[in-house]
This record gives C-alpha cells, sequence and structure tokens, in this order.
C-alpha cells in the first residue's frame, strides 16, 4: 500500500507495529512512503492506536505447548470471538433443555419423597395423601410461573431474584436472594446427579456401591460440557431432555389406558419394604414435611428468568414460552406419576436401591425390556442433566455479583468459549464435595433442598409488588400485575416457613445457618472494593501527576557474571548512582569480589557494598539494610534491580535455588519499594 509522503511518517518502534520507508517512484522526484506490517497477523489495524489482537497471538510456540493446546481444543472446542456472542445463544427448544430440565427431571423423584416421609404413617396415609399433596404442590407451581411470566416481562434484560430483589428492596434483601441461589444451585448439581446415579443402580444394582465416583465422574463431564459454551452444551444435552419426555409421556399414557380400561397390572413390593407398624402419628407436622418433601419439585422455575439473556431476540418472548412449556410438562408428569403410584399401590424401597420410577416402569412393560431400559436411562440422563440448569445460572449470578462487587471479580472471567470459567469450575468443586460428603444419598441431600429457592421466590415476588407499586402511574393493569405477584410472595412465603419449620432438625438449619454467613461474606468483600476504589479513585478528574523524589537504585550481585553485568548496564540507565550489594558470609569471598570490582570501569557511578551475613542468611540482612536506608530517608522510594538466569528448559529451574524469586516475594509487600527483574537468557 502506497501513500503520499505528505502524510505523518512513522519510524521502527510505532506503538502501532508500522514501519515506514521512503522510497523513490519511477520518475525523478517522485517520493512515496512504504508502509511494512510485519506484525499483521497477530494484530489487526483498526484505526490509529487501536489494535486488535487475532487468535495467531495464543499459538503455542513449542511442542509441549501445541500438544497441550491441541488437547484443550478436542475438549473445550475452538475459541470463539466476542464478537460472536449473539451467535451463542439459543431458541426455544435449546432452551428448554438448559433452563427447564431441572424443573421437569424433578418430576423423577418428587413423588417419591412425599411418599417416603408419609409411608411412617403407615400404608394407608401414604396412599390417601400422596396425591392430594401433589395437586397443592402444582398449584403452588402455577402460581410461580404465573409470577414469573410477569418478572420476564418487567426485566427482559434478566431478571432474578438478586436483580429484582435489589433494584425493589435494597442490596440486603438482594443479597439474601442471592445467598439461597447459590446454596440452591449447589444443591441442585448434587441432588439432580445423585438421583440420576440412583435411576441408574435401580437398572443395574451392582453400580450401587460405586454411586459416589459414578456422581463425581458425572459432575466432571457436566462442568467440560458447559466450558464448551452455553449453545454447545444446549445442543449436546437437548436430545436426552426429549427422549426422557416422549419416554415418559408414553408410559403414563399407557399407564392410564390401562387404568382406563381396568386392566392395572398386579404389584407385589417385597414383605421386607413394607412397615411393620406406623413409626410415626399421622399429624400436621407430618404432612407438612411430606410438602416440602415434594415441593423440591419447584426448584428451576426461577433459571428460565435469570437466563432471559442467553435467549435468542426476542429474548423475553422466548423465555416466557419455555417457562409454560417447562411449567405444563412437568405439572403433567408428576401429576401421572402420583395417580398411578397410588392406583398400584407402590412402596418406596427403604434401600434407596430401587426409584419408584423404576417399579411404575417395570410394573407396566415388565422388568429388563427395552422400554424399561429406556424410561430408566432416559431419567438418569435427564437428572443428570438436570444439574445442567445451575451450571447455566450459578456462573451467571456470580458473575453479576463479581460486576456488583458482592464476589471476586475473577468470577466475571470468560473462557475461550465464552463460558464463565471460574463459576463453572467452582461449581463443579462444591457440589461433588457435597455428594461425597453425603455419600450420593438423594434422601440425605433432600433436607437441604429447598429452602433457599422459596426465600429467593419470595423476596424476587416481594420486589415485583413494589416494581408495579412504583410504576403505577405510567403502567396499565399495574393492579392486577401487584396483585398477581403478591399472590405469589404469599404463596411461596408459606412455603418456604412450612419447609423451613418441617426440614429444620433434619439438616435445613444447614441452609438457613449458611444463608447468614455468605451475606456477611458478600458485604465484606464489598466493602473491600470499597475501600479500595476510595483509595485509587482520583480526587480530581483532571489530576496533576504526583511528584516522586527520584528513587535510590539498588542492586543485589550474586557474582560478577554476564547475567549480573547485564542487570548493572540497565541499573546504570535508570539512575546516575546506583548501590551494588553484595551479601557473603565468607569475608574472603567478599574481598576477592571487591577486587575484581576495581577492574571494572563504572566511573564512580555505582557504588559497591558489602554486607557479610555470619550466620548464612540472605535476605534478613539485606531487608535489614533496606530499612535502614528508609528510616534515613523515608519519602525516597527504593528501586531494587535483581538480575535472573533464565534457563532454556523448564526442568532445569530445580538445579537452581531461585533466590530471585524468593527476593521478589518478600519485596513485593514492603511499601514505597519497587522490583526490576532483568533476565539473562542462555
Amino acid at each position: 500500500m502506497n501513500e503520499p509522503e505528505a502524510k505523518p511518517q512513522r519510524t521502527k518502534g510505532s506503538p502501532d507495529l508500522e514501519e515506514r520507508h521512503a522510497v523513490g517512484g519511477r520518475h525523478r522526484g517522485d517520493r512515496y512512503v512504504r508502509i511494512v506490517r510485519p506484525f499483521q497477523h497477530e494484530f489487526e489495524r483498526k484505526n490509529a492506536g487501536h489494535l486488535v489482537a487475532t487468535e495467531q497471538v495464543l499459538a503455542p510456540t513449542t511442542a509441549p505447548g501445541r500438544v497441550v493446546d491441541r488437547a484443550r481444543r478436542a475438549l473445550f472446542g475452538a475459541r470463539i470471538p466476542t464478537s460472536q456472542e449473539l451467535e451463542e445463544r439459543i431458541g426455544k427448544a435449546k432452551g428448554l433443555a438448559v433452563f427447564a430440565s431441572d424443573n421437569i427431571s424433578s418430576s423423577a423423584y418428587a413423588t417419591e419423597e412425599i411418599m417416603r416421609v408419609l409411608l411412617v404413617a403407615g400404608l394407608g396415609a401414604m396412599a390417601a395423601l400422596t396425591l392430594p399433596i401433589t395437586l397443592a404442590i402444582i398449584l403452588v407451581l402455577a402460581i410461580v410461573v404465573v409470577s414469573y411470566q410477569q418478572t420476564i416481562r418487567a426485566y427482559p434484560n434478566g431478571g432474578g431474584s438478586y436483580i429484582v430483589a435489589s433494584d425493589n428492596l435494597g442490596p440486603f434483601p438482594g443479597l439474601t436472594a442471592a445467598a439461597a441461589l447459590l446454596t440452591d444451585y449447589v444443591l441442585t448439581v448434587a441432588v439432580s446427579i445423585a438421583a440420576g446415579v440412583a435411576a441408574l443402580t435401580s437398572l443395574f444394582p451392582q453400580l450401587f456401591d460405586v454411586r459416589v465416583a459414578l456422581g463425581i465422574a458425572f459432575v466432571v463431564i457436566l462442568a467440560i460440557g458447559n466450558l464448551r459454551g452455553i449453545r454447545e452444551s444446549a445442543t449436546i444435552f437437548a436430545l436426552p431432555t426429549y427422549v426422557y419426555l416422549a419416554a415418559i409421556f408414553g408410559l403414563l399414557a399407557y399407564g392410564l389406558l390401562r387404568f382406563g380400561t381396568g386392566t392395572l397390572p398386579p404389584y407385589a413390593a417385597p414383605p421386607e419394604w413394607r412397615p411393620q407398624q406406623a413409626i410415626e402419628p399421622l399429624g400436621i407436622l407430618l404432612v407438612l414435611r411430606a410438602f416440602a418433601s415434594g415441593s423440591v419439585a419447584l426448584t428451576g422455575v426461577e433459571a428460565v428468568s435469570n437466563g432471559v439473556p442467553a435467549f435468542k431476540p426476542r429474548e423475553s418472548r422466548n423465555a416466557q414460552a419455555v417457562l409454560i412449556l417447562m411449567g405444563s410438562f412437568f405439572g403433567a408428569i408428576f401429576l401421572g406419576m402420583s395417580f398411578l403410584a397410588g392406583q398400584l399401590g407402590i412402596i418406596p424401597d427403604p434401600t434407596e436401591q430401587e426409584t419408584v420410577v423404576s417399579q411404575l416402569t417395570r410394573s407396566f412393560v415388565g422388568t429388563g425390556t427395552p422400554y424399561h431400559y429406556l424410561v430408566q436411562v432416559s431419567t438418569a440422563l435427564l437428572l443428570v442433566l438436570a444439574a445442567n440448569t445451575a451450571f447455566a445460572d450459578f456462573p451467571r449470578l456470580a458473575s453479576i455479583l463479581a460486576r456488583d462487587r458482592f464476589a471476586p471479580h475473577y468470577f466475571q472471567f470468560r473462557g475461550d468459549r465464552l463460558a464463565f470459567t471460574t463459576g463453572i469450575v467452582v461449581l463443579a468443586v462444591l457440589s461433588g464435595l457435597l455428594i461425597v460428603a453425603f455419600g450420593g444419598s438423594v434422601t440425605n441431600l433432600i433436607p437441604l433442598y429447598t429452602v433457599g429457592v422459596f426465600i429467593a421466590f419470595t423476596l424476587s415476588q416481594a420486589g415485583m409488588v413494589r416494581h408495579w407499586w412504583r410504576l403505577r402511574g405510567t403502567e396499565r393493569g399495574w393492579r392486577w400485575r401487584a396483585a398477581l405477584n403478591g399472590l405469589g410472595a404469599v404463596a411461596t412465603a408459606l412455603v418456604a416457613m412450612v419447609v423451613g419449620v418441617a426440614k429444620f432438625t433434619l439438616g435445613a438449619w444447614m441452609i438457613l445457618v449458611l444463608i447468614p454467613v455468605l451475606i456477611a461474606l458478600m458485604w465484606a468483600i464489598n466493602r473491600h472494593y470499597r475501600s479500595v476504589e476510595d483509595a485509587l479513585t482520583l480526587d480530581q478528574p483532571h489530576a496533576a501527576l504526583p511528584r516522586r523524589a527520584a528513587p535510590r537504585v539498588l542492586l543485589l550481585l550474586a557474582r560478577l557474571d554476564r547475567a549480573s553485568l547485564e542487570a548493572l548496564a540497565y541499573a546504570r540507565s535508570i539512575a546516575p548512582l546506583v548501590t551494588v550489594i553484595h551479601v557473603t558470609d565468607d569475608p574472603a569471598e567478599g574481598e576477592g569480589i571487591r577486587d575484581r570490582w576495581r577492574s571494572l570501569d563504572v566511573d564512580g557511578d555505582a557504588d559497591l557494598v558489602i554486607l557479610e551475613s555470619p550466620y548464612r542468611a540472605l535476605i534478613p540482612p539485606l531487608l535489614a539494610y533496606i530499612d535502614a536506608l528508609q528510616k534515613q530517608d523515608p519519602l525516597r522510594p527504593i528501586t531494587v534491580v535483581l538480575s535472573e538466569f533464565v534457563p532454556r528448559h523448564p526442568w532445569e529451574y530445580l538445579l537452581h535455588n531461585q533466590a530471585a524469586l524468593r527476593l521478589k516475594l518478600r519485596l513485593f509487600f514492603r511499601p514505597n519499594t519497587v522490583v526490576i527483574d532483568v533476565p539473562y537468557h542462555v
């Protein structure tokens, strides 16, 4: 490319990474400027002073690096530039798999958890109350779904409980909702995967003894899938969701057909499963506990409103459609499961080796038949993939908290595939620890579940009531909208109290204690960030640059060699006088250094100081010397120049004592001290 000579010329070393050479034309007097961009593959020039790094700058330059990069690409996929973010969004079909799998999959164990609680009062109580409790939970679900329709409409850019409560109720209600959701997402992963493993062990009992290891393996697989990005994880996990829906609706349709024709198959549970007598009398607390255990089915409703930005345009319309489909599918499956289980008289397996779904399936289609395998495998896969809802929402919520400075900033980091890497890894680690701690048992994990999500539901709906009240002068229909969200707030608040009371002694107390601890932690993080901002913010937008006294430059000299002379040359280039310090435990060796020093031509601009250390310590004498200098002149900064030998191969670092690295770590935290490392490459 040629430009007229009249334009400004840049030489080598240009910040735009351009070289301009004046060249002659064909005719005498013709002069042109030739622009050479030797780094055009690494950087694209957008305009003057604006360069865009290409993927080439991330390409490894060593053979081991290339091997690692190929493995990373195989595992996580190719890097995605930020400009393609819109293409990574998902539609209704994939959105149902990503954000609704948690709620839909709850139907696989919600009925069983109700029955387990009621069974302690006897078979009669279980048979009589399972279906009414199911209907009550579905009614609450309908209220929550309709209420969240209003939330999505009011917050089309994402209306999770944290955002709604913070905007309308204040920071502490917002943090309460955030803490409740964070704990709920971790429990979602642990419970869903434990339930999925239980479905597998129902089909393959020999896997029961390794259920914890299986659960950890599923957590790792889900984490890797989500690190590949939300669109690709949706593609991977969508098929099992729809296979489960087809299989389970087919089973329910067949079961209802057999019920309608009066040909229900016989069912006989093993004698040891049947309770000999009622363990507890049937009372209101037991009914409430059964309702609380079944209310686990309502988890996941929040996920859709929180993940609105992940949908394709129009985001809010797509999210609302997914929310309605989710509630409809779940309600139908949950109701059908409870009804047919009650009609057959199914009893939950007290050893947790076979689920109610497995018993229901084999009763209708036979043990070990292809359809039995289809239902169990698809149920297990969906239950495992239901954890994907938490993997989609936990990192997003953590990133929002980090943006608002209530969580560490690295939760905002987005990896090569535009996924919130830190949140995904932290969620995987925490949920894996829970699975190990509770032995992969769904029954042991369930009491911890649902408390947090209903607290978040209540705060979100109460926030929406305040939202509509604030818009009462400009929003048509604000009264009925506020009434709808008010009904949702009351319903979810009642359920939260029921769950908290009924499950308090069974483990819910841990969540109720953990939530205030998380709130305090997030508030402390915010105070830290605010104090740092106050300390770093300029008092005036056009503040003058601070004036500093000329630094005292110290050069640590281990020996006189090429690396030390390179560091000395650098130190002399930044200061008129350099103090060279040699720490030794051998006086004779120190005098030898002084004799060699005198032979150097330093023109009197570098003084040598020998620090003798009779106790053979290197760093403490040097730090004491720096302390003494700073006491003499406290306002004058000190710059310590270190020479560091860089080996050719990484393993060669083990052959060196890394004194420079240790000294850098000690000096880094000292005020008014600057450390400059001058590497010497062989």
